[in-house]
């Protein structure tokens, strides 16, 4: 295929590695390279198409120091793709300061169309998703509680990540802070073997996940204020 961009954001697997667009492999194919979320990781999905192409560890912790070296790199004509472990770049994952970066340095940007798990979360809660908001991760501590309060109040469904062992601790803040009747929906492990989603209240769900031990990627999904 012939690259129009010079960065291209590559929404990768969730999980079932059948999850990637022809374009998405085209693309991998294609590019100078890869920027990867874990190297580890993306280097099993590219062995499994057969795609042979260099590796450059891009996360949480280096971003800020390689952004402009690679916003550099660009300029002088090289093609790369960024991608995360799962999902779509930049979705509570590495990718947001590259992409500005490169904007304002008057790099063009392209992002293809994918996988990202809060979708089939949203779709499969039953919950109104004509309009709802997503908040990422919650904060672990500072302004958890405030957010929690503002968020009682929010009409529109809510939907963000959660990671596994923190999953019952937080069903019982939003049962604190929403009531015990108010509808949720908890995805995980989205498009993998043991994929399950649990809807009913908050009260129900919570006792569902508090007496099994909790594994694998998490989207909670929570309906707005009646």
């Amino acid at each position: 295929m012939e690259l129009k961009a010079s960065l291209y954001i590559v929404p990768t697997p969730i999980g079932n590695l059948a999850d990637i667009t022809l374009r998405a492999l085209d693309v991998l194919k294609n590019v100078d390279l890869i920027l990867a979320e874990d190297t580890r990781t993306s280097g099993k999905l590219l062995k499994h198409y057969l795609i042979s192409k260099p590796l450059q560890s891009f996360h949480n912790f280096n971003e800020h120091k390689v952004v402009n070296t690679l916003i550099k790199r660009l300029h002088e004509g090289e093609t790369m793709a960024l991608v995360s472990d799962a999902g779509t770049p930049g979705i509570s994952d590495p990718g947001f300061l590259i992409v500005r970066a490169a904007l304002q340095a008057g790099i063009e940007v392209d992002c293809l169309p994918g996988a990202t798990a809060f979708v089939p979360a949203l779709i499969k809660s039953g919950l109104p998703c004509d309009r709802f908001v997503f908040e990422g991760f919650l904060p672990h501590k500072k302004g958890r509680q405030t957010l929690l309060k503002k968020l009682a109040e929010e009409e529109r469904t809510i939907v963000f990540y959660e990671s596994p062992h923190r999953l019952v601790k937080t069903l019982a803040q939003l049962k604190e802070y929403f009531g015990p009747e108010r509808q949720v929906s908890v995805s995980r492990e989205l498009t993998k073997l043991f994929e399950e989603t649990k809807n009913g209240t908050l009260e129900e769900v919570y006792h569902h996940f508090s007496t099994k031990e909790v594994k694998g990627e998490i989207v909670v999904v929570v309906g707005g204020k009646p």
